[in-house]
């Protein structure tokens, strides 16, 4: 055993697990992620920047196809949305699920067909309504009530839009407080318990211009138990029943969200897909027999269990600070690029990569460049000990929900994009510079 390989396991580095299935050790405390080294990715592409395997993601893509054949399965685009991605989703067979025009318009635009797109939204504008009805989009998921008028205004009096009807279910599930959307307690759809969900859907069904295809719900986000699905549908088959027995109408579909979770560090748990396929599919076949229903088209919508793990950002440590018993490592990003330990109490597992150390592991707090106490990436971190600025880190599963939430703090600029695959590396999203940040500043 080399010197190196017993450090990474001194240090609990070892552990490949939730990284890109592509990932391959290297001589000197290297790693390469579809074949491309991501020592030499960081240095062509300086730091901080997001490396995307474009394996990986297809080929969750065609797992997720194959657990569910007789689904529609549609990539949730807030996760994380580039043209390459709107391309790499249509080609694997995929759906998509959009929230606002712009989502919407840069998928058409990249060749991905409208009528295969869901537009959802809590507060959808005139002009995501516009975009929508003007570029074909399937189906417009109504949130609230006063959304009824809207579209059916919009679409005009010869006109007809497919829709749906978000239900809140009464299930709590989730990462954290803030991603649990399937109780009454917050802002997204329709009320099951107090009757909004049903008074708003006998509205729907009273209008020529829109055509109710059928019921939405998603219960929350970072979700690895099955058994909070299944009691959500089991009450969504139960109003598709009393949408039937009140309006003689059988609803032909039954979308029943995303929100699949995934291990960010090893040993956390993950939704089991194929269990979770296998148990919503029996679930749905045996409740609609219950209830003398033809069983409708399920849709799903995955997204970050379909990008998240394909990507990995890498970072450049600028100073190391010995506060106490706590140790700072600094690195050249931070909240601007990943919002999501401050939001959400997220926990990562930074990795050192292009050296290799022999130094004794230390518990380290990563923390990035912001003017914010609260801009730490990975607290309480196993870390070689002799840490410098300088070393690279590198954070696994780092695709989803980073760039699409990042902004301008302190005018960093967001990083770039890049996808790797078979040995090559190509640039999806360029970095932001002070230009841009220039070109936008017209007030002088």
């Amino acid at each position: 055993m080399t010197t190196a390989l017993l450090s990474e396991i001194r240090a609990g580095a070892g552990d490949l697990s939730i990284w890109p299935a592509s990932t391959t050790r290297l001589p000197h405390g290297g790693l390469a992620v579809g074949g491309v080294s991501l020592t030499e990715a960081a240095e062509r592409f300086e730091t901080p920047v997001y490396v995307l395997d474009e394996g990986e993601v297809r080929a969750r893509c065609r797992t997720y196809r194959d657990a569910f054949p007789d689904a529609d399965v549609l990539y949730a685009a807030k996760a994380f949305l580039s043209r390459a991605m709107v391309r790499w989703v249509r080609e694997e067979g995929l759906g998509l699920d959009v929230c606002s025009a712009g989502e919407l318009e840069l998928a058409v635009t990249a060749g991905f067909p409208a009528e295969r797109i869901v537009l959802h939204g809590n507060a959808k504008s005139p002009r995501d309504l516009a975009a929508a009805l003007r570029l074909g989009v399937g189906r417009i998921v109504i949130d609230s009530p006063s959304e009824i008028a809207r579209i059916a205004a919009a679409v005009g009096p010869e006109g007809r839009q497919k829709v749906m009807v978000r239900v809140v279910p009464g299930v709590s599930a989730g990462g954290h407080d803030k991603i649990r959307t399937g109780t009454d307690d917050q802002k997204f759809g329709l009320s099951l318990t107090d009757g909004g969900a049903h008074h708003t859907i006998a509205r729907i069904l009273g209008q020529s211009q829109l055509e109710l295809t059928g019921l939405h719900c998603h219960i929350g986000s970072q979700i690895t138990d099955v058994k909070p699905y299944l009691v959500a549908l089991r009450r969504m088959v139960g109003l598709m029943a009393r949408i039937r027995d009140t309006h003689g109408v059988v609803l032909p579909e039954l979308d029943m969200g995303g929100g699949h979770g995934v291990a960010y560090r090893p040993g956390e748990a993950a939704l089991d897909l194929t269990s979770f396929a296998r148990r919503m599919r029996t679930e749905l076949v045996e409740g609609c027999a219950a209830a003398g229903l033809t069983v409708p088209r399920l849709l799903i919508e995955p997204g970050r269990a379909v990008v998240g793990p394909a990507g990995v950002v890498l970072y450049r440590v600028l100073a190391v600070k010995h506060t106490g018993d706590t140790v700072f490592v600094a690195v050249d990003g931070g909240m601007s690029d990943n919002p999501r330990p401050a939001l959400y109490g997220v926990r990562y597992a930074p990795r050192l990569i292009g050296r290799a150390s022999t130094a004794e592991p230390r518990t380290a707090t990563v923390v990035g460049r912001h003017c914010e106490a609260g801009d730490v990436l990975a607290a309480d971190v196993e870390l070689p000990g002799d840490v410098h600025p300088g070393d690279l880190l590198a954070v696994p599963v780092a695709g989803a929900y980073q760039l699409s939430m990042a902004s301008g703090y302190n005018l960093v600029g967001r990083p770039a994009v890049v996808a790797v695959h078979e040995g090559t590396a190509r640039v999806l999203v360029r970095r932001e510079t002070l230009e841009d940040f220039r070109s936008r500043d017209i007030g002088a």
